[in-house]
This record gives structure tokens, C-alpha cells and sequence, in this order.
């Protein structure tokens, strides 16, 4: 791959994820009016390792996991070159007055989870909506959107790409700063 320098390896991310998760009991603590949108595509990867951390490590059950695509939601989407392929939005229950934590691995100009917002609103009207990063590129921002949690924070230039790896995915758990 390019020049790409590592940001957080895989201990660190191990941290980062149980943090955000105990952030997240804190504010839901038994999650049955809180569900959990991955957004696509690689915000669920995010949304599957937290779901799992839960679960597993601190016995939360009845978790609602959801996938969200946005990709004809977007503001920019007909202004690709090449055709756009979406991904498959996945969610089996209605939004309606539950509390809604949206989960992306990178914040960066904010249009993604502006997308976001409009499309979730076809599964019932959210009681109120958060926002969790893995990531979150400050000074990038094109829209007035904050993450509610935050893994960690990058300052990049804009011809730097933040690559978030998985091992499930990718073979290993790790941030890069990638040259474009």
C-alpha cells in the first residue's frame, strides 16, 4: 500500500472499543429503548465488534442491531463519475421513539451522517439520535455534525485518508493515515 503511517494498533483499539462501550452503559444502561445503526459500509464492522463487547464481556442481552445505507441519501451521490453501488440496509424494527446510536468508524465532513438522518427517518421518528466514531477527523468538517463518542481524534490534511482495518475483515485491528 502507499505511504500510510500507524495511528492506533491493535491494543489500543482493544481500549478504545471497551471505553466507548462503558460510555455507552452509562448513558443506556440496559439498552431496551436503545438501538444500534451501523452505518454502511464500514460502520459495521464498528457496530458488530460493540454489539459483541457487550454481549460477551458485559452480559448486555436483547441488543437491536441495524445497517444502515445511505449511499442515495447522500448530497453528493450523482456527482460520482462512476456508478454508485449500494449496500443493503438491514434493519427489523421500527425506530419510533427509541433512542437511536448511530455507529461509523470515521467522522469526516459530516454529509454521511446528514444522509443518515434523513434515511432512518423511513423506520419511525427517533426519541433522540447519538452519534459514536471510532475516528473522528476534526477541522474537516462541512456540515455543523459532533460525535456524542469518540474513539480518538486525527488531525489529517485533506489528501490524507484515515483506514480503519478489521481483523474480521482486513487481517488486523488497526488505524492508519494514508496518503491518497
Amino acid at each position: 500500500m502507499a505511504n500510510r503511517q500507524l495511528l492506533i494498533d491493535s491494543k489500543k483499539i482493544h481500549v478504545i472499543l471497551h471505553r466507548l462501550v462503558n460510555q455507552l452503559i452509562e448513558k443506556h444502561l440496559d439498552f431496551s429503548n436503545t438501538v444500534l445503526i451501523g452505518l454502511q459500509p464500514r460502520g459495521i464492522d464498528l457496530a458488530n465488534r460493540i454489539k459483541k463487547i457487550l454481549e460477551e464481556d458485559y452480559q448486555i442481552r436483547n441488543i437491536q442491531l441495524g445497517y444502515l445505507d445511505i449511499t442515495f441519501f447522500r448530497d453528493d451521490f450523482r456527482r460520482n463519475e462512476k456508478p454508485l453501488a449500494a449496500n443493503q440496509t438491514q434493519i427489523d424494527f421500527l425506530v419510533e421513539n427509541k433512542r437511536v446510536v448511530f455507529i461509523d468508524d470515521v467522522l469526516f465532513t459530516g454529509r454521511s451522517i446528514r444522509a443518515a438522518l434523513t434515511a432512518v427517518q423511513s423506520f419511525g421518528r427517533p426519541s433522540g439520535i447519538e452519534l459514536l466514531t471510532l475516528v473522528d477527523r476534526r477541522f474537516s468538517r462541512h456540515l455543523p455534525i459532533q460525535p456524542d463518542y469518540v474513539g480518538c481524534q486525527v488531525d489529517a490534511i485533506n489528501s490524507e485518508k484515515v483506514l480503519v482495518m478489521w481483523q474480521e475483515k482486513d487481517g488486523e485491528d488497526a488505524v492508519y493515515l494514508v496518503e491518497k
